[in-house]
């Protein structure tokens, strides 16, 4: 199949690059330095295209030569007739959109609810901005409440919950609009940022809120890391339970002459740890003090809709996880005040 358009949640671009890169790094140390040379003049030159920013006759001149040797290939995956992308039904990280955008693969986020029939806001071949999900559609009003949380009016807004006319009433506020849950704002020229699910956001024993989504989606900019959530209601840090890529640690172990071959093996040996540990204050370098990952703990099966930890749409069932994953976080805390 050769298609135009492809729909997909954040986790499918997710894993197309990581198999890009994963086959770069398993082709030999040169093309695995090409690919990463060329990902990073996408990103740049993605992002000064984003920001409107001139672009130098330099740069313009290597995006070419990256386009020609790395992005054609990048772009044959999905058949080379590929007009953009399509995400929803989870946050998509900075990174993956600027790699996508500067590999000529446009991405365009949307987002919506079930109870909003789904969509609220949608990005567009013109109106498209980083680290947003775009304007709302016609006909469909937005607002933020006091406390950020987004809160929706139009025709696409479901009437209530089936024979539960409780939790209708708490969906919705006085005056009738949908309260979706999500917290975020409007920018100055109307495009709508979700910072969090209103439900996820944790404090610290220390008083701090944190909202766990952004710092995951930094943390994933790691080549070696699959899967993470951020951890510590209550706690006096905030910690990571990290899903590592195993391919790519395969790839990075053999280079490192080191004899590891089962996930359990990679998740306990110090190098390793130690590695992802460095990857994840190099990503979390921007961070306040108080959000810094300070402890984590490395899982060795992936979390899955059939594991119970996910949603059908990939999204984490924390309390699922802080259940599933009890021993490892009290062992997190207690090796801690050791």
């Amino acid at each position: 199949m050769r298609p135009t358009i492809f729909v997909g949640v954040p986790r499918i671009f997710e894993k197309v690059y990581a198999k890009a890169k994963l086959m770069a790094a398993q082709s030999s140390p040169l093309k695995e330095k090409i690919f990463d040379w060329a990902i990073e003049v996408g990103k740049e030159f993605a992002l000064k295209t984003e920001k409107n920013q001139p672009i130098s006759y330099f740069l313009a001149v290597k995006h070419s030569i990256a386009d020609k040797i790395v992005f054609a290939k990048f772009r044959a995956f999905f058949g080379g007739r590929l007009r953009f992308c399509i995400t929803g039904g989870a946050a998509l990280s900075e990174t993956i959109y600027l790699i996508f955008n500067g590999a000529n693969v446009a991405i365009m986020q949307g987002y919506g609810l079930t109870e909003t029939s789904p969509v609220i806001t949608s990005s567009n071949p013109i109106d498209v901005k980083l680290g947003t999900v775009g304007k709302p559609i016609r006909n469909v009003e937005v607002r933020i409440a006091a406390d950020g949380e987004i809160e929706v009016s139009g025709p696409n807004v479901m009437l209530g919950y089936y024979k539960k006319e409780q939790a209708t009433r708490e969906a919705f506020t006085e005056d009738g609009w949908f309260k979706t849950g999500d917290i975020g704002q409007f920018d100055d020229e109307g495009f709508l940022k979700i910072t969090d699910r209103k439900k996820e956001l944790f404090k610290t024993s220390g008083g701090k809120y944190i909202a766990p989504s952004p710092i995951e989606q930094m943390i994933k900019g790691s080549r070696f890391v699959s899967q993470v959530v951020l951890i510590g209601n209550d706690r006096k840090f905030p910690a990571a339970l990290i899903v590592p890529n195993f391919e790519q640690l395969q790839s990075y172990a053999k280079n490192q002459n080191l004899n590891l071959k089962t996930p359990k093996d990679f998740c306990e040996n110090k190098t390793i740890i130690k590695t992802l540990e460095k990857e994840v204050n190099e990503q979390t370098k921007e961070l306040s003090k108080f959000e810094k990952v300070k402890k984590i703990a490395l899982l060795e099966e992936e979390m899955t809709v059939e594991g119970g930890e996910l949603t059908p749409t990939l999204k984490v069932k924390r309390r699922v996880v802080d259940e599933k994953y009890k021993e490892v976080i009290e062992k997190i805390y207690t090796d801690a005040e050791k």
